[in-house]
């Protein structure tokens, strides 16, 4: 079957043998890392006078984690969404190890909600509904929307789209897409740079690492912060195609020319073999490794909020 989308490497999803082989054989040889399916991850409650108004222009750029890949992003007077996955569960299966940063009914008004892609952990229709915001996303995610009175902007690679007085780019990835059974890379993934005022920040989606990361902070160059996956790795061997781990993800912040580091995926879903509450050490491992700044990497707790701003 030919595919509509494939990597900035021609690259496109793991093969049906490769899937097998780790899903089934490994796991039923005692072959995959066991790990428990919950674990104490840091949530804090979330300042909801604050968030309710967004910061005015030339305040900067608000960005509070709600967990795995969904954040709240405030500039320029509005409230974005990205990835937002408010559920107490995916698909009524894998149940949050986490309740999120701000319950659902307890958002300030949003403006948009941009989706990097259609995997079900960062594409919840239910959660986009109840929102209600028009939605920004990559090509061909039209299908999915049908029916929910949702307005939908579809970007290319290195397109873009005003949502107010911010600038929204959608830029590539290195992952694939799958909805249902028969929808392979039918709709496009990518990352998000958002631009305001007097802030400019990113959000990478679901990644594995990939020399785009260059790419991208050349063409947006004085990036405030980045927010970079840094869970969902093991097994190396089948998820390094599609996922980073912590020192791949501190590489593609090196990459970016990014201020800030702030990580993302992890400890809310279990989703595969490492323990939920590893990647933090690797990656503050890896931070120590390189001699970096620490004032410039961020774990925020779940709920947490940080502003940055040019300069």
């Amino acid at each position: 079957m030919a595919l509509r989308f494939k990597n900035l490497d021609g690259s496109g999803p793991q093969p049906f043998s490769s899937i097998f082989k780790w899903a089934v054989a490994d796991k039923l040889a005692g072959r995959r890392r066991k790990a428990p399916a919950r674990a104490e991850v840091p949530r804090v409650e979330p300042d909801l006078a604050l968030l309710a108004t967004p910061p005015a222009t030339g305040e900067g750029a608000r960005l509070t984690w709600l967990g795995h890949a969904s954040w709240l992003v405030q500039l320029d007077g509005l409230s974005l969404l990205i990835d937002p996955v408010l559920r107490d569960a995916i698909s009524g299966v894998i149940r949050r190890n986490v309740p999120p940063g701000v319950p659902l009914e307890k958002l300030p008004p949003i403006t948009a909600s941009l989706v990097s892609h259609n995997h079900y952990d960062h594409l919840d229709l239910p959660t986009l509904e109840k929102v209600g915001a028009p939605i920004v996303t990559g090509l061909g995610h039209a299908p999915v929307f049908r029916g929910s009175g949702l307005g939908v902007t579809e970007l290319d690679w290195w397109r873009s789209t005003q949502v107010g007085a911010v600038t929204v780019h959608f830029v590539p990835s290195q992952h694939w897409s799958r909805r249902g059974l028969n929808d392979v890379n039918e709709m496009l993934w990518g990352g998000f740079v958002i631009e305001g005022s007097s802030a400019r920040v990113f959000h990478s989606g679901d990644t594995a690492y990939f020399e785009g990361f260059k790419e991208i902070g050349l063409r947006y160059p004085s990036i405030d912060a980045a927010m970079l996956p840094i869970g969902a790795y093991d097994p190396a061997w089948f998820m390094r195609r599609q996922h980073m781990n912590p020192e791949e993800a501190v590489q593609a912040f090196e990459d970016l020319g990014a201020a800030r580091f702030l990580a993302m995926h992890w400890g809310t879903f279990k989703l595969t073999d490492e323990p939920l509450d590893e990647p933090p050490r690797r990656l503050d491992a890896e931070w120590t490794r390189r001699g970096l700044a620490r004032e410039r990497v961020e774990v925020l707790p779940v709920g947490g909020t940080l502003t940055v701003r040019h300069g």
